[in-house]
């Protein structure tokens, strides 16, 4: 495949952010991906921008024409070609768009889907999608001055069907907000369209707790709950700090407690439940619940931090990102050892979201377990709907 014309530009994602959108030209047709932006960012993941959006935008539009058409790209692994011609001159948000774009543009000359071209599998498993029901946290304003510590309280249903497990999130969404509703503390959507609400994290714990009662009763679908605690974003000198109910725990008090949370609540899922260097106290945790524990400010996507988390045995679970890393050979390189290592995969969104699905072809591909792309909004809606466009086609 030849590259005619690469075009980069500026956008805007959800939360009225800007964020870049890559087109690549090639005989086939234009192809276009975008990238999008996260608001609670981990410490040690790439930058999403070398030095400025404008200045990736620069780089980009400038590559010559020359220089284009000198690569060979034929395969996924044709992708070296493509970074060794960038150079590190761009961020990963940038790298990301680029590449996935490239990718389109293979699958379309193959004749073949994206997560078909990737995987050669006809016959895929598709990942369980984790929905955002409330929020808290960095992502979320608060209601009549309060809202929970804790960034994300999340349904898991898993029924067989993609298309049936969809349907239960947005119905659990939908009776969430009733309950919050009649108590007279529901707030404004926040960023990735989950409630918002004074009340404390156990509050919204019983709520969650309600309504997996009320969904296996009428749906007859096991219905799991979990967490994302993104534990660094009130952690200060080795403490961590809550508002909603005001306390103040040690490493070993947020240990205990995240863990009695997790029996009392029978939690599946816990994803950054302690600061984002705490490979010991990932660990710990791991050795005093049964739940899942989810690495993400922990591990961002990268394969040195991914393997310390599994030599201290401080997670059975990473979130990927694509856009942590940028390139998607490292991407698919993490996904890889994963699945060796029996580390289950969670493909992520983040919170400023764009139009663009690449994320479920590449969750669908490279067999993730699971797939947070929150559960109402156009940008969110285009990720299930994706997937729920692939398994009709099945």
């Amino acid at each position: 495949m030849r590259i005619e014309k690469i075009e980069a530009r500026q956008i805007l994602d959800s939360r009225k952010q800007s964020t870049i959108q890559i087109s690549v030209l090639t005989e086939e047709g234009k192809f276009i991906s975008s990238a999008p932006s996260g608001k609670s960012r981990g410490r040690f993941e790439a930058k999403p921008y070398l030095k400025s959006l404008n200045e990736d935008i620069k780089f980009i539009n400038n590559l010559r024409r020359k220089e284009l058409s000198n690569l060979r790209i034929e395969e996924f692994k044709s992708l070296s070609e493509v970074e060794g011609l960038i150079n590190n001159a761009i961020g990963a948000n940038s790298l990301f768009a680029l590449e996935a774009s490239i990718l389109k543009a293979l699958a379309t000359e193959q004749n073949k889907e994206l997560w078909e071209f990737l995987s050669r599998n006809k016959n895929p498993k598709f990942p369980i999608p984790v929905g955002n029901v409330i929020g808290g946290g960095l992502h979320t304003k608060t209601t009549a001055g309060k809202k929970p510590d804790f960034q994300e309280f999340l349904i898991i249903p898993r029924a067989k069907r993609f298309v049936d497990n969809v349907f239960l999130m947005k119905k659990a969404h939908e009776e969430i907000g009733k309950i919050l509703e009649l108590r007279k503390v529901k707030g404004k959507p926040n960023d990735e369209n989950a409630w918002s609400t004074s009340l404390d994290n156990e509050n919204c714990l019983e709520i969650l707790e309600k309504v997996r009662e009320l969904l296996e009763g009428s749906a007859g679908e096991d219905i799991e709950l979990g967490m994302d605690i993104a534990a660094s974003t009130f952690s200060k000198n080795n403490c961590y700090i809550y508002e909603n109910k005001k306390q103040k725990l040690n490493r070993d008090g947020q240990i205990n407690y995240i863990s009695d949370l997790a029996d009392k609540y029978e939690l599946f899922y816990i994803e950054d439940p302690l600061e984002e260097n705490d490979f010991d106290g990932f660990s710990e945790l791991r050795g005093k619940t049964s739940a899942m524990v989810v690495g993400d400010d922990l591990t961002v996507t990268n394969m040195t931090r991914l393997k310390k988390a599994l030599q201290s045995r401080s997670i059975n679970a990473i979130i990927v990102k694509p856009n942590q890393n940028g390139s998607l050979l490292k991407v698919k390189e993490i996904c890889d050892f994963c699945q060796d290592k029996e580390i289950k995969i969670v493909f992520s969104h983040r919170s400023g979201e764009t139009l663009d699905t690449t994320i479920a072809d590449l969750a669908l591909a490279w067999k993730a377990d699971f797939i947070k792309t929150g559960i109402l909004g156009k940008e969110r809606e285009a990720k299930l709907n994706r997937l729920i466009e692939i398994e009709k086609s099945l």
